[in-house]
């Protein structure tokens, strides 16, 4: 199966699973597990935004950084740029945070409500050069089925 083959089941899925469920939490929860399941990710899941900082969500893998500051790092970059970033070596990315030593490269998705970022879906690969702009559509589109992030 195709990466898009595999994003437009997926997609459907979480719409379904989603649908209905006013928890924002709960619904970060299930889209991490999912997207963590079908593409076997070093790292998937939720940031948070709580005042001034990015505070770790739900999430899939290995144990994470707890906060990150506006603009450090490629979740707070995302969140302070508000778009998706992609990074195909995340050990040239300037001010790159290593939470694991296992990721290679990276795709974070700002998650936006009422024209603010709220969160972001950040994941990590293994692998250099994992994510592409089908990626960053794909979730983009997934993203939106949250409706909003506390």
């Amino acid at each position: 199966m195709s990466k898009e083959e595999k994003y437009d089941t997926l997609y459907a899925e979480i719409a379904s699973v989603v649908s209905g469920e006013t928890d924002a939490v709960a619904n970060m929860a299930n889209v991490a597990a999912l997207l963590h399941e079908c593409f076997q990710f070093c790292w998937t899941g939720f940031y948070r935004v709580v005042g001034d900082q990015l505070v770790l969500g739900p999430f899939q893998g290995p144990v994470a950084c707890t906060r990150i500051a506006k603009g450090r790092g490629v979740c707070g970059t995302a969140w302070a740029r508000g778009e998706t970033v992609v990074v195909d070596d995340v050990h040239l990315f300037p001010g790159h945070i290593a939470c694991s030593s296992a990721s290679r490269s990276e795709i974070v998705v700002p998650v936006i409500a009422n024209g603010q970022v709220t969160g972001v879906l950040d994941i990590d690969s293994q692998y250099l050069k994992t994510f592409d702009q089908t990626d960053a559509m794909w979730l983009e589109k997934i993203v939106k089925l949250i409706k909003c992030v506390p």
